[in-house]
């Protein structure tokens, strides 16, 4: 049906269909100056955060949030470029690695940026033979739980962070994304966030244990 203003296309029917991964992949960019976000202090004493507000270079991420055919686990993988942005090549580059890490038939749901189409993608289809894509409605961020992966590392773990430079920010970045991966409820967690119920199914909730 219908959820967050659009349709989402035949994602669910295909990852079913051929018992592929299904991976959502979405692109961020961290910015030198903080995420300002309310605090505790001691009464008296305003939180002063030392950041000049000039600072555009960024930490560029792209991340894939993804479901198993057969087990539905989720796993998260991710890359960062200091000072960079992932164009075309470089979202090929990305997809190469992930085939790599993922047997069998992929279908990825992404939005319809510029660097997810063209040539070096279409050309990247032809020779993967194995790999879908499929794109996500207009304006629908909150169909790609990896919105949620951003929102909780920008809201959350790097709220009012004043690194040095960017290699500190990439450091901190990675840190906390490697915490993720290896995190499966703040996985289970972060995909909640988002509005994909036909996708609920897809994911196995932990049993329970029986009561005494």
């Amino acid at each position: 049906g219908a959820v967050g203003g659009g349709r989402v296309p035949r994602g669910e029917k295909k990852v079913r269909e051929e018992r592929g991964h299904l991976v959502l992949i979405d692109e961020t960019g961290l910015f030198l100056n903080p995420t300002v976000r309310r605090s505790w202090s001691k009464t008296g004493h305003t939180p002063i955060l030392d950041s000049d507000g000039g600072h555009r270079k960024k930490v560029s991420v792209i991340g894939a949030l993804s479901v198993s055919p057969v087990r539905h686990h989720l796993g998260f993988y991710f890359r960062t470029l200091v000072d960079g942005y992932f164009g075309a090549a470089e979202v090929v580059e990305f997809l190469r690695a992930l085939l790599r890490h993922l047997r069998g038939k992929v279908v990825v749901i992404w939005d319809g940026g510029g660097n997810h189409k063209g040539p070096l993608i279409r050309d990247f289809l032809r020779r993967n033979r194995r790999l879908r894509l499929v794109r996500l409605p207009a304006y629908a961020p909150d169909l790609n739980p990896v919105e949620a992966v951003w929102s909780w590392l920008t809201w959350g773990r790097l709220a009012n962070f004043v690194p040095d430079d960017l290699d500190e920010l990439d450091d901190w970045a990675v840190e906390y994304l490697v915490q993720l991966k290896c995190d499966p409820g703040l996985l289970r967690a972060r995909w909640g966030r988002s509005d994909l119920p036909f996708l609920t199914p897809l994911v196995k909730q932990p049993r329970l244990p029986a009561s005494q």
